[in-house]
């Protein structure tokens, strides 16, 4: 027992030596080099821990809200809004109204009760989705998104947002913005 503590304490002096030594030669103290390496391995660990999109299976339905219901299938996305229950609406990424092959997001809103209802595909970007933000008059509402299994080249994102009590005259909705995993921009949509 006593052995193998002792060589868990020699262990720990060599790595730290070396890391001294190494922040040595590089010029540096040696606490920034232990600073340097703990930001990037903390950097890392939250790259791990972003969310990614939800994985469907085509006409798997995922209700955002009551009334308020998404599916996708190979040629796009499906959805249901609280006002019009019974007419289910289409949105093609195949029929050429979107160029899949650079960053892009689309826009399908409408209000119902005193909430904005929020969707649209969003497509073309480098890395892997993880987020959506929608910029409004009155603040940011984050939304959720969804893929199909592999690497579709799209997504759907979707978010519920309260409407402004006074309509000020200016427009509600400013900018649609899907981050990915790294904190960078997947795809944006400005609408101001």
């Amino acid at each position: 027992m006593h052995t193998l503590v002792a060589a868990a304490a020699l262990t720990t002096l060599l790595v730290g030596a070396s890391s001294t030594s190494y922040a040595a030669s590089r010029g540096e103290a040696a606490h920034g080099a232990g600073t340097t390496v703990a930001v990037a391995e903390a950097a890392a660990a939250e790259a791990r821990k972003a969310p990614t999109p939800r994985i469907v299976q085509p006409g798997e339905h995922v209700v955002a809200a009551p009334g308020f219901e998404f599916w996708m299938t190979e040629e796009g996305k499906h959805w249901l809004e609280p006002d019009l229950p019974d007419f289910p609406q289409f949105r093609s990424v195949v029929d050429g109204n979107i160029d899949r092959s650079r960053p892009g997001v689309s826009l399908q809103a409408s209000a119902f009760e005193g909430r904005y209802y929020l969707s649209g595909v969003y497509y073309g970007g480098k890395g892997t989705a993880s987020r959506v933000a929608v910029r409004t008059s009155t603040g940011t509402v984050h939304g959720k998104l969804i893929e199909l299994p592999g690497k579709p080249g799209w997504g759907v994102w979707y978010a519920v947002a309260d409407l402004p009590v006074v309509d000020d005259g200016q427009e509600f909705l400013r900018r649609v913005t899907v981050l990915d995993t790294k904190g960078g921009v997947y795809s944006q949509l400005r609408l101001r």
